[in-house]
C-alpha cells in the first residue's frame, strides 16, 4: 500500500482549472443563489400577543401553565411552524419557560392562537411571590415573552411581546 502526500504544486493538477467564461458563469449562479437568500428575509414580522394563561397540572414543587400566545401574520404568504419556544418575563424577572412540539400553519394574512405549556420552577414562584408582596397591589404587573417559531433551516421566526397583566378578582 502507498500513501502519496499533496503539496501545493500538486493541487493545480488536482483542481480543474476553469476557463474565464465558466469562472463568470459560477459568479453568476453565485449571485443569484445569494439574492434568492436574501429575498427569504424579506417578510414583515409576526404580530404576537399573550392571549391568555391557565392553569396546567404540575408535578411536585412544579407549577405549570399554558400560555396561549395570538400570533398574526400580515404578510401574503403563509408561515409553517414546527415546534414553539418560550420565555416569560414577570416584573424583570425569568419566570417560566417551555416548549411545544405542535405543527401548523399562520394563514397569509391570518390568525392563529398557539399554546405553549410552561413550567415555573419553585423557586421562581418564590422570588416572584416575595416582589408581589413588596407591592400592594396585583394589577398592572410588568411582561414580556419572547420566544421563536421552529420553521425549518431559514424558516426560523423570533418574537417578543410585552405589556402588563391583571390578575383576575384582584
Amino acid at each position: 500500500m502507498t500513501v502519496s502526500v499533496f503539496t501545493g504544486t500538486d493541487m493545480h493538477t488536482i483542481l480543474p482549472r476553469f476557463s474565464p467564461l465558466r469562472r463568470a458563469g459560477l459568479a453568476a449562479l453565485l449571485a443569484v443563489a445569494m439574492a434568492g437568500c436574501a429575498s427569504l428575509s424579506g417578510r414583515d414580522p409576526l404580530n404576537v400577543q399573550v392571549a391568555g394563561v391557565e392553569p396546567l397540572e404540575g408535578q411536585g414543587l412544579e407549577m405549570r401553565l399554558a400560555v396561549k400566545l395570538r400570533v398574526q401574520n400580515p404578510n401574503d404568504s403563509a408561515v409553517d411552524y414546527d415546534g414553539a419556544s418560550l420565555e416569560l418575563e414577570l416584573n424583570g424577572n425569568r419566570f417560566a419557560t417551555g416548549v411545544s412540539g405542535e405543527r401548523g400553519s399562520i394563514p397569509r394574512f391570518g390568525e392563529t392562537v398557539l399554546t405553549v405549556p410552561v413550567s415555573v420552577s419553585a423557586l421562581s414562584a418564590i422570588r416572584q411571590a416575595l416582589g408581589l408582596a413588596d407591592t400592594a397591589r396585583l394589577d398592572n404587573i410588568p411582561y414580556v415573552v419572547r420566544g421563536k417559531l421552529s420553521g425549518g433551516v431559514f424558516g426560523t421566526t423570533r418574537f417578543a411581546d410585552k405589556g402588563t397583566l391583571s390578575l383576575p378578582g384582584y
